[in-house]
């Protein structure tokens, strides 16, 4: 094996694994909690259980990318190799929810939620070799490709004190368990009372892959994620090397090598949305395969980086730019404003949401605690035409328009629409979000 033949494999397996690993080092990371908490006081963390919020996730969030403040969140990691995980569905009304369930490839293997017109009730999430019964009382099983899987609960509420409240009650009953804990009573839990752990020291999103050590971690991720059909030459060819760096350390060297140089010039640029999915009108972008990737790696990969488990695009549609009209980067010392023709805010089911984020992908704080516009906000102001406008920037455009803007830094940002349960004209590209003007 030349060196240029090690860099060329260990530069395709970087990219190919690197969700993989990331996956792998946040259950790991997961693991080391004692209880259902919440990391850093602000993001719920379970194992083999999971943890939920009672309200929109703080803006002082600053390890996870990508938020939103559309939905109450919730998250555990599970080993299913062990025993299967029960999970309870509470009767949610006409309130838009969903349960995504992902293997460790990053896909959603689950259809749970108002958009599958799920009914209350218990269900089971079990692992890849599971061949056990169903226990009565529980409605069907859900079975995860890989043994270790991940969920993130994902509830609506509207930005209103009447809508927290009323949203705790159904909140309280969104538990996972182990099946030994089964018993066919609908368990409540009151998340208010969390614990709260310590968060790892960070600038941004968590470093979940470290280049140095990938390749030591990389042959037993591949032993716990079986290959997809048609994967199983690609497993070979990636163990061939791996196999040959266990024995020559120049080998080893040469692969580590590669990883950091792929990190930097491979890894890096997807965390900018103009590298991301493709073209969605007017200069958005949107992701396609979205949480059902299978062998398209590059967009795996890419939303790993940026925007890690996301919904499949019938649950939710993500739209996003980093660039104004002009193909310029936004920047809140300009001042920007787009506008939905009348009738033509984003067509859903569910709701939808325009959110900024600054160069971190995370939110800016700012006096009126607003880090997003949409279908939750109560009081926006149409145009005399029946138009929106919203307006982004790091200066009020006025008081008269304030209930429409979303304050930015004074730097860098981005914005972000999402679709839950959207229109076919959304999933299908006939319906196009309106262009991202400078304001003169």
């Amino acid at each position: 094996m030349t060196k240029a033949y090690v860099q060329t494999v260990g530069r395709m397996a970087y990219l190919w694994g690197w969700p993989l690993v990331n996956a792998a080092n946040r259950a790991d990371a997961f693991s080391k909690a004692p209880e259902p908490g919440l990391l850093g006081g602000v993001v719920p963390v379970g194992f083999n259980r999971n943890a939920m919020l009672t309200g929109y996730i703080s803006p002082d969030e600053h390890f996870v990318t990508c938020p939103n403040q559309d939905v109450v969140y919730g998250a555990g990691y599970f080993t299913l190799d062990k025993e299967p995980i029960v999970f309870q569905v509470p009767e949610f009304g006409d309130r838009f929810w969903v349960y995504a369930l992902y293997d460790v490839r990053t896909d959603e293997f689950s259809e749970i939620g108002k958009a599958y017109g799920t009914k209350p009730g218990f269900y089971m999430i079990v692992g890849p070799d599971w061949k056990g019964e169903m226990p009565a009382g529980i409605t069907a099983v859900v079975r995860s490709s890989t043994s270790s899987a991940f969920t993130a609960p994902r509830v609506f509420m509207d930005d209103t004190a009447a809508d927290h409240a009323a949203i705790q009650s159904a909140l309280n009953q969104v538990v996972f368990y182990p099946v030994s804990e089964f018993d066919g009573k609908m368990k409540t839990k009151d998340w208010s009372k969390l614990p709260h752990f310590p968060a790892p020291a960070s600038k941004g999103e968590t470093k979940w892959v470290n280049p140095e050590t990938f390749f030591d971690q990389l042959p037993a991720v591949m032993k716990s994620v079986p290959p997809l059909p048609g994967e199983e030459a690609l497993y070979k060819w990636i163990g061939s090397v791996l196999d040959a760096a266990a024995k020559d350390p120049e080998i080893k060297q040469t692969l580590m090598e590669s990883a950091v140089a792929a990190e930097v010039e491979m890894i890096s640029p997807f965390f900018q949305w103009r590298y991301n999915g493709r073209p969605a009108g007017n200069g958005w972008n949107s992701p396609v395969n979205n949480a059902k990737w299978g062998t398209d790696y590059l967009n795996r990969t890419a939303t790993a980086k940026s925007n890690m488990y996301e919904n499949r695009p019938e649950e939710t549609k993500y739209i996003y730019r980093d660039d104004d009209s002009q193909g310029e980067q936004l920047n809140g010392q300009n001042a920007y404003a787009l506008t939905f023709a009348k009738g033509q805010t984003p067509p859903v089911k569910g709701f939808w949401s325009l959110t900024l984020y600054n160069d971190l992908h995370l939110f800016h704080p700012n006096p009126l605690k607003r880090q997003s516009l949409g279908t939750k906000s109560k009081d926006l102001k149409y145009n005399a035409d029946g138009s929106l406008t919203l307006y982004a920037g790091a200066k009020s455009p006025g008081k008269d328009k304030e209930s429409n803007w979303l304050p930015a830094p004074s730097g860098t940002f981005s914005l972000y629409i999402r679709a839950y349960w959207a229109d076919k004209a959304i999933l299908d590209g006939t319906w196009q979000p309106p262009q991202v003007e400078k304001v003169k």
